[in-house]
């Protein structure tokens, strides 16, 4: 997904004198409590961090309290969505005038009837509704279905809450896509194909250290053996 980045940060975190004992701690609940939460500094909303100290001497603040500040080097990854990005999200909520959506399974957003009409029309039955495509009958949203669409405004003062629009090209239910849209079908293919490149090389790696492992046993077992029957025959 566009809108996950990794970034390298290097921060001054500030421990309170009593965290002194465990600054490795104290650092990371620091940097934890910024979690799922809109950061100007990052540009984006922080899912998750490893942090590196990188000297163990801290600048002590002047003050009542004497707060110390620890030199940090950190690695994040943030959610930091931007205007023309390609999102996916699952179908919370929809009715004639809007379609609710999640994102990564916490993030909300919106698409607003003058972004679904041109493409999709509304249809109710029995207490529920769904948005079935002009073009393709086959082509449904409903709530549940897994959605491919295009960011039209994030609010960061609302936790990067989304406005997005069906209208771009390569947007609507992603089951749909996956087999009628070409481009998307081939971008998913690659996708997979590079996941599965990363699984087979690491179950080689991992078998090869299988061998190596058995191959180092082998080998004592047979140095005992030689040391055993070098004995037996000295006796």
């Amino acid at each position: 997904m566009d809108a996950l980045r990794e970034a390298e940060a290097k921060l001054t975190v500030y421990v309170h004198p009593s965290n002194a004992a465990d600054v490795r701690r104290a650092v990371a609940r620091q940097l934890s409590s910024l979690l799922f939460s809109y950061e100007d500094r990052f540009d984006g909303v922080l899912l998750a961090h490893e942090a590196i100290i990188e000297s163990k001497r801290g600048k002590i603040l002047n003050g009542l309290v004497p707060y110390f500040g620890v030199p940090v080097h950190a690695n994040l990854l943030l959610y930091s969505p931007k205007p023309d990005m390609m999102l996916e999200g699952k179908v919370e909520m929809l009715g004639k005038e809007s379609i609710h959506a999640i994102v990564l399974g916490v993030f909300s957003a919106a698409i607003m009837s003058d972004d679904i009409r041109e493409k999709f029309k509304f249809k109710r039955k029995n207490d529920r509704g769904k948005f079935v495509s002009r073009s393709d009958k086959h082509h449904v949203i409903k709530k549940g279905s897994m959605i491919r669409f295009s960011v039209k405004r994030v609010d960061a003062e609302m936790n990067c809450h989304i406005t997005g629009s069906l209208i771009p090209p390569h947007t609507g239910s992603m089951l749909w896509l996956s087999v009628h849209d070409a481009e998307y079908a081939l971008e998913i293919n690659s996708g997979k194909r590079s996941r599965d490149s990363n699984i087979k090389t690491e179950q080689h790696e991992q078998d090869h250290r299988t061998v190596n492992d058995e191959q180092s046993v082998k080998s004592g077992r047979q140095h005992k053996s030689k040391s055993r029957k070098r004995s037996f025959e000295e006796r």
